[in-house]
Formats: C-alpha cells, structure tokens, sequence
C-alpha cells in the first residue's frame, strides 16, 4: 500500500511539472514589440497599448518615449526597435534614407500645433509670442532644437517674429517636450513653448497663444516598421492598427489632428 502510495505521488508530480513546463513555454510564446515614440504621444499611446494588449494578450507592448533625435540615434546605433512614432519628419526620414523602415509600411499619420504655456495661475502679463520679448519675462523652457523636434518649431516661431536673439539668454533647454510641460507646471519657468495636446492634458498650465503655423514647418508626425525587427508579422499588425479609425479617435481625443 506504502509503495503504491508512493507511485500515486510520484506521478502526480511528474504531471504537475509537465503542466508548468508546458505553461512556462506557453508565456514565453509572449511577443514583445517595442516601440519608440516622441514623448508628447505619452498619453495617447498608453490608452492604445491598454486597448491592444486586451484585444491581443499574446503581445506585450514596450513604450519608450523620448524626444524623437535622442531615438533615431538610438536606432541608428543599433538599439532593439520594432516601430519608430516620430514627432518630425526630420529624424524619421533619415531612417528612410539609410533604408531601415520599410518602404511599404510608414506614413505621416498625425499632426500637431504649437502653444505658449504659462503657469495656471500665472498673473504675468503674456498675450502672444512677440510678449517673450517682455522685461518681466525671466525664463522660457524649450525643448533642445538640436534633438526635440518641438524645440526646432520653437526656434522658427521665434527666429520667424525676430525675437530669437533678443530672448537667447531667457531660454532653458529641455530634453523632451513633457520636460518643458513640467519646468511651467512646477514654476521653474515663466513660460514654455509645447504642442497643444501636451497643454491639453494638463491642469497646471494654460495656454496664452497658438503660433502661426505660417512661421514654422508642417507639424507631422510619421511611423514606421522597421526592418531589423525580428517580428515583422506583429509589428505590421500594430502599424495597421494605429491607422484603424479606433485608434485615430484615441489621438483625436488627445488634441492631435488627422492627416489625409
């Protein structure tokens, strides 16, 4: 009986490690697709990823955000990335130069504005951009024109008023845009320059004035696949997905435009 007992326990366990083998192999079938985007599609693809991991739990998406020159570096020096969401054309289009997105699957998908933030209860006397000029405007956050795309729209808006020079020593660098939403949310500056949809989702600041899209290049947002993803199968299925009407709703509801 002892032994037989014995037999009983023996097969149960070898059961039970065969059904955690099993599940343990089952979960590593889980495909992670990292994606690379400006920062200022934060909040917008957070609510995406929320409503494509429940429509597809086999796929686990990794958001890495940041201004969109520090990405296309990271790309071009050879970092993991199944889909590159830039916030300009610029970085991305050299992606497309040197042949690492895939002809067939990229396009100019969303669009933005620019907008001049201050501090929700900020009583400075700001009305418009040609207002940085201002004696009592101290400090004004944006992003580094070198590598954040809302930086170089900045610098063109204010080049384009021909105050850039005058306001030089008032300006402090940011490495995203969400970095300059928070210099203006934490009074750390006077005012900031951001997209619209970054000033959109918060409630620390408030927006004094939209810039001339006549003084700065088109706002456009491009996506692509690229080729060295190891999972190009699910990384086109995603890419399709963010074209869907589902998702460019999701964007719409963030502030962003849709592109034709």
């Amino acid at each position: 009986m002892k032994r037989k007992l014995l037999l009983t326990a023996a097969l149960a366990a070898f059961i039970l490690l065969g059904g955690c083998s099993q599940n343990t192999e089952q979960t590593s079938k889980s495909i992670e697709l990292t994606i690379s985007a400006a920062a200022s599609l934060s909040q917008a693809l957070m609510e995406i990823e929320n409503i494509y991991e429940k429509q597809n739990p086999d796929i686990n998406l990794h958001l890495n955000f940041g201004s969109s020159g520090s990405l296309q570096q990271q790309i071009i020096q050879g970092a993991p990335v199944d889909l590159f969401f830039s916030a300009a054309k610029t970085p991305f289009y050299r992606l497309v130069k040197e042949k690492l997105i895939l002809p067939a699957y990229n396009t100019n998908l969303i669009g933005n504005e620019l907008a001049l933030i201050v501090p929700k209860q900020s009583k400075m006397p700001l009305g418009n951009f040609r207002d940085l000029d201002s004696g009592q405007i101290a400090r004004v956050a944006i992003g580094i024109p070198e590598t954040v795309p809302a930086g170089q729209y900045s610098l063109q808006v204010l080049k384009g008023l021909n105050i850039d020079q005058k306001i030089a020593e008032k300006l402090i660098p940011a490495k995203d845009v969400r970095q300059v939403l928070s210099y203006v949310e934490t009074n750390n500056t006077d005012a900031g320059i951001v997209y619209v949809t970054d000033a959109k989702g918060s409630d620390k600041v408030k927006v004094i004035s939209l810039a001339d899209p006549a003084l700065h290049d088109p706002i456009v947002y491009p996506v692509g696949v690229l080729k060295s993803t190891p999972n190009k199968k699910q990384a086109i299925e995603f890419y399709e997905f963010l074209k869907t009407k589902a998702a460019l709703q999701i964007f719409k509801n963030y502030g962003f435009t849709i592109l034709d």
